[in-house]
Order: structure tokens, then sequence, then C-alpha cells
């Protein structure tokens, strides 16, 4: 059996899943054992020195979208979009600025104020959103493809992992849309008590490169189903998927005005979405000094309400009674999934110092048979990081780690002379004050710290700006309890990590956000809260 997408399933060696070359998404092992045919087995100038594959989709949407057209920016402009693989060009995209959010910002709130989708009942929201969803599944490759071409992330994650979440996320949101309500409160007297639970109003979101499909879906869906319109702003890396998915969105019912897409530049277009005036609250993804600048625009123009998904620099505490193959197996996906360029990514490996050195060297070994190439590639774990910019700045922290003292386990260095691959990169003894072990790198590069005690590892855990998320691992439950309880951070995964789910609320503690995404958490950033309240004369109960 072949799936739609070109890849061949196998049954997971450990859990007998139906799955897909390399790493099993469900239980996070070699699920192959090694036995896949033709595919390399560590990362090497082979692996990214082919030709590259021609992507199988046309790129046909690169203009705003705002009210419902397709239409070119207001200056005219356009800029380019590049396939990391070899950075060249994709396409040229219209790049919208203040004038361009301007006409969009226009669009959504008369869409908002007298147009029909916050006047719809929720049930006929929520059917628009079904229909969506069963379009993102019939474009499943097409998305996937477009995803992979502009993000450099492997097809197989894309095409088997991500698009289907985006049409499980909008699933999630459908169900919602008639359920959300308000209450009836008693009160110290005679009167009649409504809460009322009311949509916001034009949401501004400002989505980032590293997942854009997903990250759009974040947004978009519980902003939809609250009776909201959108004016959303891509990232300037990776623009195409969310064009493609609004058309679609338009093709599912969405009346015109209610979904506006700006692509452009952060200081441009983001800012001017940020301040804008009439935008009744705004959305972001992306780093925490990004988040710092959208939270004071929001506060200068009209206090308008904020969310911030930030960066994170997540320890991953690995005690002395764990299965250590299995450890090594998750900690490595814990970092190196989608590139490194995860916010959650398990960047601090924290390693009891029983099993530090059998870590360290089976760690080692993983590393050196991670597969880097084409993502179009059948087989390849790892792809291209999304940019120049990326690329430079992680080489960079490279040599920081080098500098500071730390032991270079392997890797450290770029792969090929095409594109932007890096070699996957270990360093061990990593001590806390070591910009590798502080700050995010955002790319594959694993810091592996060594610790005795469980609450030194605590303390060491929390010693940090960023509070987005921890993993644990351990066979002690009393153990996973006081870890779980005492990290400051939004998610502890345990036995496991990056589990998405669309009911599971992600966002951080400290500096790593204000808000949660997903959830019925989700649903709060886009809904008002208003009390009326009557007076009841001769009321026959109170």
């Amino acid at each position: 059996m072949i799936l739609g997408n070109g890849f061949t399933p196998y049954h997971c060696y450990y859990c007998s899943t139906r799955t897909i070359p390399d790493l099993c998404i469900f239980c996070l092992q070699d699920g192959t054992q090694g036995l896949l045919p033709g595919i390399l087995q560590r990362f090497s100038t082979a692996a990214v020195a082919e030709e590259p594959i021609s992507p199988p989709v046309q790129v046909n949407y690169t203009q705003l979208l705002i009210d419902g057209k397709f239409v070119d920016s207001a200056s005219g402009k356009t800029f380019p979009t590049l396939d990391p693989r070899t950075g060249e060009l994709i396409a040229h995209v219209a790049e919208g600025d203040a004038e361009d959010i301007n006409r969009a910002v226009h669009a959504a709130r008369k869409a908002f104020d007298e147009g029909p989708w916050p006047k719809m009942t929720a049930y006929e929201r929520s059917r628009i959103l079904l229909q969506f969803a069963d379009l993102i599944e019939k474009h499943n490759d097409e998305i996937a493809a477009l995803e992979t071409w502009d993000n450099g992330k492997p097809y197989a994650q894309a095409a088997n992992i991500e698009v289907p979440m985006v049409a499980r996320l909008m699933r999630y949101y459908a169900g919602w849309a008639d359920k959300i309500h308000g209450l009836v409160v008693p009160a110290d007297g005679p009167h009649h008590v409504q809460v009322l639970h009311e949509p916001i109003g034009v949401a501004g979101q400002i989505i980032p490169w590293n997942f854009p499909l997903l990250m759009f879906a974040w947004k978009v869906g519980p902003a939809l189903a609250c009776g909201n319109t959108v004016v959303l702003k891509t990232a300037e890396q990776t623009p195409l998927s969310a064009l493609f998915a609004s058309k679609l969105l338009h093709e599912a019912g969405l009346p015109d005005g209610v979904v506006n897409v700006v692509s452009g530049f952060g200081p441009t277009a983001g800012a001017a979405l940020a301040s804008h005036m009439d935008v009744d609250k705004i959305a972001f993804t992306g780093s925490t000094d990004t988040g710092k600048v959208v939270l004071e625009l929001a506060a200068r123009s009209n206090l308008k309400s904020v969310t911030l998904e930030l960066g994170g620099k997540s320890p991953f505490i690995i005690m002395d009674d764990a299965d250590v193959d299995h450890a090594v197996e998750l900690a490595h996906f814990a970092l190196f999934f989608n590139q490194g360029q995860c916010c959650c990514a398990g960047s601090r490996t924290f390693v009891h110092e029983r099993i530090y050195d059998e870590f360290v060297e089976k760690a080692k070994a993983r590393a050196l048979k991670r597969v880097v190439g084409d993502p179009f590639k059948n087989g390849v774990e790892q792809g291209p990081q999304i940019d120049d910019e990326q690329f430079n700045k992680i080489l960079r922290y490279i040599k920081y780690g080098v500098d500071s003292g730390a032991n270079l386990v392997t890797g450290g260095d770029r792969l090929g002379d095409k594109g932007y691959y890096i070699q996957p990169t270990i360093f061990s003894d990593v001590q806390d004050n070591m910009r590798i072990a502080q700050e995010e790198i955002f790319g594959p590069v694993q810091s592996i710290l060594k610790f005795n005690d469980l609450n030194e590892v605590i303390k060491r855990a929390n010693a940090s700006q960023y509070g987005l998320a921890a993993g644990v691992f351990t066979n002690n439950l009393n153990t996973a309890n006081t870890l779980t309880r005492a990290l400051r951070v939004g998610t502890v995964w345990v036995n496991c990590f990056d589990v998405f789910d669309a009911a599971i609320p992600f966002g951080g503690y400290k500096q790593s956000g204000i808000g949660r995404e997903k959830g019925i958490d989700s649903l709060k950033n886009y809904l008002q809260v208003k009390a009326v309240v009557t007076p009841i004369k001769n009321a026959a109960w109170l």
C-alpha cells in the first residue's frame, strides 16, 4: 500500500502502529529497526548533494487577501520567498505595509459590524468550519508540499502530522461554536443578572515561520468559532500555505472580509497591525523580544488585549531510573524535531550523573544516524534551516559553545555547500552560565547538562527567563509528581514530548508568553464578558 503522499507505510517494531519511516510518531521509536530499503543511515554530504526534488505543487496565490479578493499591495511592491534547500526563488509575494493593513482592518471591521458572520447562528458558523476541514483534507498533499517547499520541514511530517492536525483543530473549534454560552447568576436583591460572552471584534494575528499552517489554525480557529473577524499577517519567510488555506476557507462559504491575509514584514505590516486603533485584539507567536514590542504597541495605541506565545529554553530531565535507550530517543526527538526550530524544544537536556556518560555516547550515536537532506526525499528526518539569517545564527551559537569550553561531541558545521543544512550537533559538559544553556538557539543543537540531586535539578531547570515547557523522564511516580508541580512552565510532558492535541492548552510562564492557545482556554482570548442587570418586580423567586 502507498499513502497518498507517496510514502510506504510500515508497522512499527515497538508498538505495531502503521506508520511511516523513520521515527514512529506514536511511540517515538525507530520503529523499523534499520530495515528500511534505500534509507540513508547517518548525516552526510551525500544526503544534500543530490539535485533537489521538484516539488509536486504549483504556487497559485501570492497576492494579499483582502475583503474576499486577492489583490496587489497598495505600493505594488513584492518580496521573494525562497527555497531553504537552495536559497533560490520560489515566488514573488505581495509586500503589504501600513496602507494594506488599513484596507484589511477596514474590511474586517465592516464584516464584523455590518456583515453576516457575527449575526449567523453558531451552528451555521460551525458548518463552514467543518466544510473547511474537509477541504483541508482534500488538498492535504498540495498544502503539505507548499509547507515543505517554503519552510524546509520534512514532507512526511507536513503531510502525515501537521496538515491532518489542522483539519482536526478546525473540527474541534467547529464543535465549540454552538457551545459558547453565558450564565444567569443570582444577585443579592430583586435583579435578573445575565453574563454574556460576546465576540471581541476585529482580531489581529501575527504568525511565525516554523509552523506556519498550524499557527494559522491555532489562531484563526478560535477567533472564528467565537464570531470574530480576522486580519492575519504571515511570516515573511513562509507566506504561501496561509494564502492557500484562506482560499479554501472562502470555498467553504466564509463571507468576504471575515479573514484577511497580509504578507509582509514585522516593522511595517506587523507594527501597523499591533498599533492599529480599530483592532480590538492582537495575538502573536514569535520571539520574546518581538513579543515585548507587540505588547508595547498594543498598549500605546488603544490598549487592545494581547495574547503572546513566545520563546522557550525547555528543560528535559532524565532521572537515573530511566531506560537509557528510550530516553536518548525521546530527548533526540525533543530537540531535533522540526530542525530544532521549535519554541518548546527540549534544549536543556539534564541527565543524572549515574547515567550521564552512557547517555552522551548513545546520544552521539543517534545524532550520527540522523538523516539530513532534501525534505521531499523519502526517509529524511531533518531538512534545512529556514533561511540564511537563522542558519548563521545557529552557527554562531555553536561557536559560542566551543569558545565557552563545552565539549563538542558531534556535528558543529554546515552540511553540504548549498542551502541551509546544519549537522546535528551535541555539546556535553555544558554549564548553566553558558550562552548555549541560557539563550534560545532555535536549531539542531543539543546541550547535555549533568545533575545529581532532584532538588538541584528543579532549581536549575527553573533558573531561566523562560517557562514554556519541560520534559520529565522517570519510572518513579513520586519523582514525576514532584517535578510536574515544581517546574514553572506551561506544559510538562512525562515520558513523552511534543504531544499536541486540539484540547490541550499551550502557553508559558514568565517571559514565554501571556494566555493560552488551543483548548477551552483559547476561546477566552476572543470573547468579551458583559453583565446585564435588570430589576425584577414582584419576583416569584430570586
